[in-house]
This record gives structure tokens, C-alpha cells and sequence, in this order.
């Protein structure tokens, strides 16, 4: 092959080696289309399935899924996430298949209708968008945002940053692409969605896109004077989906949150919202020393006010000891149907409270498993 590839002109060969290091791995193709027979009897012939791949992969250096393959991959590759521990209703995620949408423009319109979909009036629907693969002629279109909604971090002239911090880098790019937004705590971003070729474009979400819920405390009144809410759908949106060689690098995804997700991580941590010390201070806690437990008490507080919200307002959450429970259910399903069920112990331990929760309390196996959501680099 090398020797050929020499023989050619300069360019040619460029491209021709560029075809070839982007051809995906036929190996890969081959074990999920055999993952796929196998969980599905009723698909049909998996010999003549794998003549018909290998023949695409020999002539394109790719192949394309079928809508069946899609959604099944897509629902394995959220079996296999192994920091999720929300994994108990796989099957249920719905796909959409939007393979066929590859401008800017199309993909903003299906980013807003997957949130308007998977929201539901606040009945939260685990939901897939898949847009196009990346392939040899062509990358697939990629949204830059880490989450479908996520709130901007307005670096004032001080030096301190009014809203997530998280997202501060993040912000002053969007407003060197344009961006005109306010300089609040909760300043929904842009989606910046990159074209296979061309400059990124911005899209505004709409508000009805965007359920949010107001936080108040069951027993203190004074919560609500502290202005806090959080969205109601996770659309993760930085993730590629891998599936049998393929990588679709545009495939927001979301299911629901856990309490503690929002409660002890993104509106507690010293690093994102920092609200422990403010919340101690109206419950009139001493803050001068670590024994006091004031970061603790502070905290099953805050977590308090965020599930009681959300139940309030009729959007789908759950609890850390709840969900511990469904991750532990959803284990035993697998090892009956003779499947290895990766878990990362760090991620499925939840961030309040782990010791007292089921799944603290054991290990897990943790192999790299396909179908993937994965982190890709470009």
C-alpha cells in the first residue's frame, strides 16, 4: 500500500492517505453489526449484512446505518456510559434522526426541537439527535457548547465574574463572535454551531425552548429573596457518538437531573456558583470552623430547596438514594442477560451523602466498551 501510495503524485497521494487514515475500522463495523444481530434476531441475515458493509467500506471508506442500527447503538452507547448512573431506562431514549440536516442553520432548528421534545412541558424524555457522521469526503457538523443550555460567566472589569465561572472562556468567545448578551447570573449562552466548512454560527435560543425552575425552600421564605434557579433539561452536546466505527461528532443527548447534580455540584462548588457560604450565612450557621459542619448543613439545604423546586414546578427529577436504588436494579439486569456493565465508582458514588447510599458500598468492573458516547478533540 505505502509503495503505491509513493508512486503517485504529490497531491494524489495526500489525499489518497488522508482517505485512507480516515476509512473507518472494518473490525469495528463488524462487532457491532454482530452486537446488533445478536440482540436483535428478528434484523435479518448478519452474513448479508456484513458483505453488504464491507462492500461500502472497500468503495467509500464508510458505510450507513440503518435507522434500526442507529437507534440501537445510540441506546447502547447510553448502556455503556460508565459515570452515568441514570442508566436503568436505556431502552427508552428515543432517537431522532436527523442525519440528513448538515447546515448551520438546520442544525440550530433541531438543537431548539430537541429541547422543545425532550422538555415535554416538564415531563423530561430521555432523547437523541443524531446528525450527520464525520466520513472521508466530509466532517460532520459539531456544536461547540458542552451543554444545549448552559448560563454565560460575564467577566466584569474587577476581575470577579457575575454568573458560572465555568463558562467564562466560553462566554468572551461567543462575544467575539457577536454575542450581545446581558451581564446577569443566569444569562442563557448561545449554541455555537461549527459547519463542515465556514465560520461558526450563533443561535439565540428561544424562551420556550428553555424551561426553567425558580428556587424556594420548603421552610425558609428568605430562598426565594436569593434568586437562584437552574434549567430543566442536561442536553449534553460535546460528546461523539461511536457506533461501529462511525463517529457522529453531533448527537445532543440528555436525560434527566438528579438533585444533587445541581445542588452539590452546580450551584455549590467554589468554582461554579459558590452558594454554601451564602445559604450558612441566612441559616445563621458558624462559618469560623470547619467543625461546625456548616458546608454540610448548608448543603443538604440547598439540595433540599432543589428537589422540592422542581417537584413544585412538575418537572421529572430524581434523588441521589432513589436513583442509587434504580443504578443497583439496573446492574442485576445486566448480569442476568450476561453483559459486563461498566461503572465508574467515582462518578456513581453521588457527591452528597455517598456513604449512605447503596452504591457506595461495592465495586464495579469499568471497561472501555462500544457503542460510546465519547470526548472528541476537534
Amino acid at each position: 500500500m505505502r509503495t503505491w501510495i509513493r508512486s503517485l503524485r504529490p497531491f494524489e497521494a495526500i489525499a489518497v492517505q488522508a482517505f485512507i487514515e480516515r476509512t473507518i475500522d472494518i473490525r469495528e463495523a463488524e462487532r457491532f453489526i454482530r452486537l446488533f444481530h445478536a440482540e436483535n434476531p428478528g434484523a435479518g441475515d448478519v452474513h448479508a449484512r456484513l458483505r453488504e458493509v464491507a462492500r461500502d467500506v472497500a468503495r467509500h471508506g464508510t458505510y450507513v446505518h440503518t435507522f434500526e442500527e442507529l437507534q440501537f447503538g445510540a441506546r447502547v452507547a447510553w448502556r455503556n456510559s460508565s459515570r452515568c448512573i441514570g442508566r436503568l431506562y436505556w431502552r427508552s431514549l428515543r432517537v431522532r434522526d436527523r442525519r440528513q440536516v448538515n447546515t448551520a442553520e438546520g442544525v440550530a432548528i433541531e438543537c431548539v426541537a430537541h429541547l422543545r421534545a425532550a422538555t415535554g412541558d416538564g415531563r423530561i424524555r430521555p432523547t437523541v439527535t443524531v446528525f450527520p457522521p464525520d466520513t472521508p469526503a466530509r466532517r460532520g457538523p459539531r456544536v461547540l457548547n458542552e451543554q444545549l443550555i448552559r448560563y454565560a460567566g460575564h467577566r466584569m472589569r474587577d476581575g470577579s465574574i457575575v454568573g458560572d465561572p465555568r463558562y467564562a472562556d466560553f462566554t468572551t468567545m461567543v462575544r467575539g463572535l457577536g454575542w450581545r448578551g446581558g451581564a446577569g447570573r443566569f444569562d442563557v449562552l448561545p449554541l455555537v454551531i461549527q459547519p463542515e466548512v465556514g465560520r461558526p454560527l450563533l443561535c439565540n435560543l428561544p424562551g420556550d425552548a428553555v424551561l426553567e425552575v425558580p428556587l424556594t425552600h420548603p421552610e425558609y421564605p428568605w430562598f426565594a429573596e436569593l434568586g437562584l434557579r437552574w434549567h430543566a433539561v442536561p442536553a449534553i452536546s460535546s460528546m461523539c457518538l461511536e457506533i461501529g466505527g462511525l463517529c457522529y461528532p453531533c448527537a445532543p443527548f440528555n436525560g434527566w437531573y438528579m438533585g444533587a447534580e445541581i445542588g452539590a455540584r452546580n450551584l455549590a462548588d467554589v468554582d461554579r456558583y459558590d452558594q454554601l457560604p451564602v445559604v450558612a450565612e441566612r441559616l445563621g450557621l458558624n462559618t469560623a470552623t470547619d467543625r461546625s459542619l456548616w458546608r454540610d448543613h448548608a448543603l443538604v439545604e440547598l439540595n433540599v430547596a432543589v428537589l422540592h423546586s422542581f417537584e413544585r414546578a412538575g418537572v421529572t427529577m430524581t434523588d441521589h438514594h432513589t436513583e442509587s436504588n434504580r443504578f443497583l436494579t439496573h446492574l442485576e439486569r445486566e448480569e442476568k442477560a450476561g453483559r459486563v456493565c461498566p461503572a465508574d465508582w467515582s462518578w456513581i458514588v453521588p457527591p452528597i451523602s455517598g456513604g449512605v447510599t447503596r452504591v457506595f458500598h461495592r465495586y464495579y468492573d469499568n471497561p472501555t466498551l462500544t457503542p460510546a458516547f465519547v470526548h472528541h478533540s476537534g
